[in-house]
């Protein structure tokens, strides 16, 4: 057993540390990332190795962040990470993680079914073949209808989901052909919801602030604006970290006089345009001169067709300059929290996903979540409404992380995600960097700057330190740590047995 560890420490040393002087095929790469990830010992060693990469030299950190994300070796850092030709983040997409086996999915666990009408169906089913009689083919349905369709109790949209790219495409491009106010109670930023010729509708999120500028540290975090890049990547980051449970979300310029002013219906809108003689815009949301940058999430189907719970979050902030919540006074919360439904299935790991997304990008404003009525208890957490993400990217803020301090539990594939992402060849800042150079608005400038992707990597470190206390906290009680860890992979480590490097 020793013997065999000592030589597993070597290989995964030799794969971190050093540049071999021939690149590993993608298979013998998997290989050796699958055995690190078992590895107990991993965090420890991995949390280290990025405790030095987090020390960025100053001159790098003074860099203008807007060059540092499209060109030089930044750029040049995403490609080839493995000598396979594929960018890190085409290389995570395709890891074994990422495409593990999954269970089928049953007609009840499909949030929309497609009604079809009877008649049409029997005739073209019973249609002889050769009579010389053409049945025309109905038109595939739209991107958006395809979307609302592949909504299931697990997750929002498949892995690799060829859709995206035509959601993508339509957000971005398409005839906008209705601009309102979102009817919604709470909120208190301006969104519109934009309606396209297929009936499709996206919310709108316009521009408040500059890309590079951080939350003013006098602002306290209720009165934060909401940045539409941060809706954007929170989508990216989201799939990134295998979730899949933020709706698709895209960054567009929009025309505010001719997609906005000149087409809505909503006359309370409609009164609030103006032209300032005098650049007296005060908190007014200007385009450039016309154009807007915006982001545009696909809405979910309506609640007439899929009910949503509001449930709020056991550990909502106080929203106030002077009292604690009790959360922030009680070391022992999470054991009162332990009652229905966060005491059975999945949903406390749910939560605590939810928790550690939020930790990444910097979100304090997580006060409710929602889920589909439909499925009940057990389902996914959406995440929604992620606006206020990014605000900040020379603090972190550990209050995030305590429903994952107090309650001491993750799912097993998160943490392997995790600690996948924390490997220099998956780096989580490289691989947001790849996959936000995707949007549409990339062209005008980088949707997050380098600092903010660096914070990624720093957050991310502390994560897989707070889980690895958690484990010598439970083995300091129960002399284990086990059940720290929500095992939902039960054939992960058959998977890594059943992959041999090529020949």
């Amino acid at each position: 057993a020793s013997l065999s560890l000592h030589l597993l420490l070597s290989v995964l040393s030799r794969s971190v540390y050093q540049n071999p002087c021939d690149a590993p095929s993608p298979r013998q790469t998997h290989l050796h990332t699958l055995r690190a990830l078992v590895d107990t010992n991993y965090t420890s060693r991995m949390s280290d190795n990025h405790a030095s990469y987090a020390k960025i030299p100053p001159d790098t950190r003074k860099v203008d962040s807007s060059h540092m994300d499209s060109n030089g070796p930044q750029k040049l850092a995403e490609k080839d990470p493995m000598g396979s030709g594929m960018s890190k983040l085409e290389a995570l997409f395709s890891h074994p993680l990422y495409n593990m086996p999954t269970p089928p999915i049953h007609e009840d666990d499909w949030l929309l079914k497609v009604k079809h009408k009877g008649k049409a169906l029997t005739s073209a089913m019973t249609q002889p073949i050769g009579t010389g009689a053409v049945t025309a083919t109905p038109p595939p349905p739209p991107p958006r209808l395809r979307f609302h369709l592949g909504i299931s109790r697990w997750q929002l949209y498949p892995h690799l989901d060829p859709n995206m790219a035509s959601l993508a495409q339509q957000l971005s491009t398409h005839r906008i052909v209705s601009a309102d106010v979102l009817q919604k109670s709470g909120g208190t930023q301006l969104k519109l919801v934009m309606s396209f010729p297929n009936y499709g509708q996206a919310m709108l999120k316009p521009i408040k602030q500059e890309r590079d500028e951080e939350t003013n540290f006098n602002l306290y975090y209720f009165s934060d604006f909401e940045r539409h890049n941060a809706e954007i990547a929170a989508f990216h980051r989201d799939r990134v970290l295998g979730y899949r449970r933020i709706p698709p979300a895209v960054g567009r310029l929009v025309d505010v006089v001719t997609e906005i002013k000149d087409i809505t219906t909503d006359h309370k809108l409609a009164r609030t345009f103006f032209t300032s003689p005098v650049f007296l815009l005060q908190h007014a949301v200007c385009g450039r001169p016309q154009n807007l940058e915006a982001s545009l999430a696909m809405m979910l189907p309506d609640p007439s067709l899929a009910t949503r719970r509001t449930w709020r979050s056991p550990w909502k902030c106080s929203y106030s300059r002077s009292k604690l919540a009790v959360w922030e006074k009680n070391p022992d919360y999470c054991d009162t929290v332990k009652t229905p439904p966060y005491n059975k299935g999945t949903r406390l790991v749910d939560l605590i996903d939810m928790t550690i997304l939020d930790f990444l990008m910097g979100n304090m404003d997580r006060h409710h979540y929602e889920t589909f009525e439909k499925f009940g208890n057990n389902t996914f957490l959406l995440h929604l409404d992620n606006g206020k993400a990014f605000g900040r990217h020379s603090t972190d803020e550990p209050s995030i992380l305590t429903p994952l301090e107090q309650c001491c539990r993750i799912r097993r594939s998160t943490l392997l995600h995790l600690r996948l992402l924390s490997l220099p060849q998956y780096r989580l800042s490289d691989v947001m960097r790849d996959s936000l150079s995707h949007d549409p608005l990339f062209s005008v400038a980088p949707l997050l700057s380098a600092l903010h992707l660096s914070a990624l990597d720093r957050r991310l470190v502390t994560v897989l330190q707070t889980v690895s206390c958690c484990q010598e906290r439970q083995r300091s009680r129960h002399g284990e740590g086990d059940d720290v860890i929500y095992e939902n992979v039960t054939d992960y480590k058959t998977l890594v047995n059943h992959v041999t490097p090529a020949r």
